[in-house]
């Protein structure tokens, strides 16, 4: 870190990065949040923005650590591979990751087949219904805690949750709402639920037990929704649906 760096003290700095780069786990399996340019192959997106921008803050090299599931960035922390994450806010991964504030709300929907007799959130708690989600992401936790009827079925990843409930014969697929609202469009026969069943709060991480680091995770993801910087990026990417966090 330089000398004249103002936003984060040399401990803060060097916690947050004990190789010297600024690892960035980026997990693709919520298209908000990160995709791959269709030509390059490239990583994009608001959490790409956002490693860069705080890579730049601190003066130090970003590396992007790449994941296709939330299931699979929480494994990489076990294992020491990145430095801060793009996370949904939840109890069980806050007990190895420390999170920060919000920065965007999101809604998690439920999907089920045209004809199917589910036409709210309420009839889907029920003996002999099967919900697919994403495994190991911020729908699999929550309804781990919540369903008490239904049975949960795992798919791979979150993208591939519509799929697999439609070539298995499952009753529902819930996940992002964006994502499940385009799966509808281009896949006939299926209806998205008019109510959101959870509000996700998407936050930063860094690992465990790095409390400087935290500090200063917190302090940057309240400047870049104050600054205008995550509003700008939704912008630039042309996401829908998800909207910033408010401040306090």
């Amino acid at each position: 870190m330089s000398p004249d760096n103002v936003f984060a003290t040399s401990d803060e700095a060097c916690e947050l990065t004990p190789t010297g780069q600024l690892r960035a786990a980026i997990n693709f399996g919520n298209p908000i949040f990160a995709n791959r340019d269709p030509k390059t192959g490239e990583p994009n997106g608001v959490c790409v923005d956002l490693a860069t921008r705080l890579a730049a803050l601190i003066d130090a090299p970003v590396q992007l650590v790449l994941y296709d599931a939330a299931g699979e960035v929480v494994a990489g922390c076990e294992r020491g591979e990145w430095d801060v994450a793009f996370v949904a806010r939840d109890p069980v991964r806050g007990k190895g990751i420390e999170q920060t504030r919000p920065y965007l709300l999101i809604e998690g929907a439920h999907l089920v087949p045209e004809n199917s007799p589910i036409r709210r959130n309420e009839d889907v708690d029920r003996t002999g219904t099967r919900v697919v989600v994403g495994k190991g992401s911020a729908y699999d936790l929550y309804l781990s805690r919540t369903l008490q009827k239904a049975a949960i079925v795992r798919s791979p990843t979150s993208p591939a949750v519509v799929e697999t409930m439609v070539s298995e014969g499952y009753e529902v697929a819930a996940g992002v709402r964006q994502q499940l609202e385009y799966d509808a469009t281009h896949l006939s026969g299926l209806r998205l639920l008019p109510e959101r069943f959870m509000v996700i709060e998407q936050a930063m991480g860094t690992p465990k037990g790095r409390d400087a680091a935290a500090h200063l995770l917190d302090r940057f993801v309240t400047h870049m929704v104050e600054c205008g910087f995550v509003k700008s990026s939704l912008e630039a990417h042309g996401i829908r649906g998800a909207c910033v966090a408010p401040v306090g």
